[in-house]
């Protein structure tokens, strides 16, 4: 059997890298796997324990024993922003990075369901996890752009927001992910860089398909 097609997904929060890559796999019959997912696991993890998300020793104890069954993503509290939050904090720690290269790798080298490939969204997939990856995106937009787009987000899961704390919250975020020592948030030297911006969905679609066809 031909080894399976990666598509690696990468990108800040809010830019629309998540809505693409699951458009990607449904039009392409991929697997999908999130893996800001395993993350937000890690992080709820220690929340409901009561412990710290900075704690590295604990965040790393969470990460070593988070269930390896893709399938158990659906509570809705890996959703909400405390655990979004905490899953900023616990990766930034490289250990856990680390500890959680594996699963990412094994998805996509062995597909659930024995899909002919699978498409990965996070923030370090083509540098780290799938270097080799067939396809590469890194999917970008302007902070106030994807600022308005989170608070939309917010305000239609009835969540009260107020505007400028998510700004706020994401640059924070942005500057983690971008600055920390272990894989950074940054393209890939050969991937495509789509400014989503002034894209709707369905443009930013069109142009990666365009680039995998």
């Amino acid at each position: 059997m031909a080894d399976p097609v990666v598509i690696a997904v990468d990108g800040p929060a809010a830019s629309g890298k998540g809505t693409l890559a699951r458009r990607i796999a449904a039009e392409l019959g991929y697997a999908y796997l999130d893996t800001g997912l395993l993350y937000r696991s890690v992080g709820l993890a220690l929340l409901r324990a009561g412990g710290d998300p900075a704690d590295s020793k604990a965040a790393v104890e969470a990460a070593t024993s988070l269930d390896a069954d893709f399938a158990n993503f659906s509570d809705p509290a890996l959703r909400n922003e405390a655990t979004a939050l905490a899953a900023g904090i616990v990766a930034a720690i490289p250990a856990v990075r680390h500890a959680l290269i594996g699963m990412q790798r094994r998805f996509a080298s062995h597909p659930p369901g024995g899909a002919p490939g699978a498409v990965l969204d996070g923030r370090d997939i083509g540098t780290v996890i799938c270097p080799d990856a067939d396809y590469k995106f890194f999917i970008d937009a302007n902070l106030e752009e994807r600022g308005r787009r989170r608070v939309k987000e917010l305000q239609d899961k009835g969540v009260e927001s107020i505007p400028a704390r998510v700004l706020q919250e994401m640059k924070e975020r942005d500057d983690r992910d971008r600055t920390r020592a272990v894989a950074p948030l940054a393209p890939a030297a050969d991937a495509s860089v789509v400014d989503t911006t002034n894209l709707n969905a369905d443009a930013a679609f069109a142009l990666a398909m365009s680039f995998i066809r």
